[in-house]
């Protein structure tokens, strides 16, 4: 063989050695990149949590909520709250409603994020629908839960002490799974796993 030819040989598998290294590393770095939005809060993201630390006296914030829908997705969703004032550390418990507004069954899933995108590391839920995909029967309406606190050591980082108000956003998308029927695992069970544990919103300025 020439030497152009075998120059043309290693050039050949060097770039398929390449490609598919690219390919690897793409499908590595979603859940890399998913691992460290929830280590770090990157980008408004949440935390999850079994239990609330506690309520820290004296520390109160502001919690809003935003609600919105992909233009895929025949649904009506809003917050029943639009804006609460809790206790730092305090588990609370708050809902929103949602409705599919189609004649056939649909199934969305919700994506979610804080502002400010600083404060997504210390705001920790407990449970909520946006956990799994919810289901919902032509005309159906439910109110859909979300048990969370922020965590005190917020006001102890210097970058987010300056925080007063978290809002809380939701858009909910058309889910992958396509329009099927309800089961046990799916809608309808948000409410069933959030206990008595958890504590009514408190409102008020």
């Amino acid at each position: 063989m020439s030497t152009l030819g075998r120059r043309n040989r290693n050039l050949f598998f060097g770039l398929a050695v390449f490609v598919a290294g690219m390919v690897g590393v793409a499908y590595a770095s979603v859940p890399l990149y998913e691992l460290f939005c929830r280590v770090t809060g990157f980008g408004g993201t949440t935390q999850t949590a079994e239990v609330a630390p506690g309520a820290v006296e004296g520390r109160m914030i502001t919690i809003r909520f935003d609600a919105n829908v992909n233009g895929g997705l025949p649904w009506k969703f809003r917050p029943e709250q639009t804006e609460i004032r809790v206790p730092v550390g305090e588990e609370t418990l708050v809902a929103y409603e949602a409705k599919n507004l189609a004649a056939r069954g649909t199934r969305g899933t919700a994506m979610f994020n804080v502002t400010p995108l600083k404060a997504g590391q210390y705001f920790s839920k407990i449970a909520c629908f946006c956990f799994d995909d919810q289901y919902l029967a032509a005309g159906e309406s439910v109110s859909m839960p979300v048990s969370f606190f922020v965590d005190p050591a917020i006001f102890e980082n210097r970058a987010t002490a300056d925080v007063t108000t978290i809002t809380l956003s939701y858009t909910f998308f058309p889910a992958l799974a396509g329009d099927e029927e309800k089961t046990d695992g799916n809608a309808g069970n948000t409410t069933s796993q959030l206990d008595e544990r958890a504590k009514p919103a408190k409102t008020g300025g």
